[in-house]
């Protein structure tokens, strides 16, 4: 029953934390590069030494070698053996560790069959593309009968397609073998997919640890609302179910078509990023698509912000410099926007 708790952990940038992931949870670590996302998982797994504690159910780990904590790590390069096959290469923990024969043939062939690469398993790595290499690692990592799993941005290679499928893959496994596992990732949508909790991280303190709805419509601090992208929220005032799975919800004037799932929805987020901007009215269907008023221009560094109200909302956008040079805005004239379905994110009551 692994919980792990970490008490006043200090090492490189890591500044007091404290932080308890509850058994079988699966918790994300997310925020910038620097972070101390890495730092984290490396002190969990006793690979540098830390000040503070670390324990394991209560069991003081500090002291306790890596090799001894029963922690499986999936690195970000993967790190397979070349000169070993898909099979061996599950294998080579359970030999270290002086598993029977009859033992490690048993655990291989349940995790080439769980995570479907039974027809790999005399394939070498050279041979295997990206999605099966995590794969191979990931049964690696867990093979020794590990019940606590780190995951140093597992998906940070793969192509969006294959990163969502290997993502809800991993989440399916880790149910399975009842793991506590703690994930690296810089992708906060990814993140909201698997977390039970997310952590987010910035110069190496806890900004906050929440479940994806509440880190998105209640950020506590400033930096946790620019880090998510200081989205917009917005009330549903009225909603209309659909069908083939959607819901239609109007915030003041504004009619809106969502993914539904079945719950009354209280809140919508838009991401800034996710709005498209146009000075001029852009041709296609009128879903989720409306006009408004530039109420106000605030460039940034790299960015500028453009609020605007529509349908009794405002909404901030944001838009590249190069974008802003090419349209001719000011405040208070009319634009175009288009919201994008898949990236509508809601709170459900």
């Amino acid at each position: 029953m692994p919980l792990i708790e970490l008490k006043d952990i200090s090492k490189y940038v890591l500044h007091d934390i404290n932080l308890t992931v509850q058994d079988n949870e699966i918790l994300v670590l997310v925020g910038p590069n620097g972070a101390g996302k890495s730092t984290i998982l490396n002190v969990i797994a006793g690979l540098i030494d830390y000040e503070g504690s670390v324990h394991f159910d209560g069991k003081d780990m500090n002291g306790i070698p890596t090799h001894k904590r029963g922690v499986g790590y999936l690195f970000q390069d993967l790190a397979l053996f070349p000169h070993l096959t898909v099979a061996e290469n599950i294998a080579y923990g359970l030999k270290v560790q002086g598993y029977d024969n009859s033992v490690i043939k048993t655990r291989v062939d349940e995790l080439v069959g769980a995570l479907h690469i039974g027809k790999l398993r005399d394939r070498y790595p050279i041979n295997l593309s990206g999605g099966e290499k995590q794969r191979t690692a990931l049964a690696r990592a867990i093979a020794p009968f590990q019940k606590i799993l780190l995951l140093d941005e597992p998906t940070a290679s793969l192509d969006a397609q294959t990163a969502k499928y290997l993502r809800a893959e991993l989440c399916s496994l880790l149910r399975k073998f009842n793991m506590t596992a703690i994930f690296v990732m810089h992708d906060l949508l990814g993140a909201e997919e698997i977390a039970d909790r997310i952590a987010i991280i910035h110069k190496g303190r806890i900004e906050q640890v929440a479940s994806p709805k509440e880190i998105l419509f209640e950020p506590k601090t400033n930096t946790v609302y620019e880090f998510i992208g200081m989205p917009n929220i917005l009330n549903c005032d009225q909603c209309r179910v659909l069908s083939s799975g959607l819901i239609e919800v109007q915030s003041g004037d504004m009619r809106m078509i969502l993914p539904y799932e079945g719950d009354t929805i209280s809140k919508i987020a838009i991401s800034p990023h996710d709005i498209y901007l146009s000075d001029t009215k852009p041709p296609g269907p009128a879903l989720n698509r409306y006009s408004g008023i530039v109420s106000d221009i605030i460039p940034m560094r790299s960015i500028v912000r453009i609020r605007v109200n529509v349908g009794g909302n405002s909404l901030m956008v944001e838009m590249s410099r190069e974008s802003f040079g090419e349209m001719d805005l000011e405040i208070g004239k009319e634009v175009f926007i288009i919201v994008k379905l898949r990236r509508l994110r809601y709170f459900q009551i």
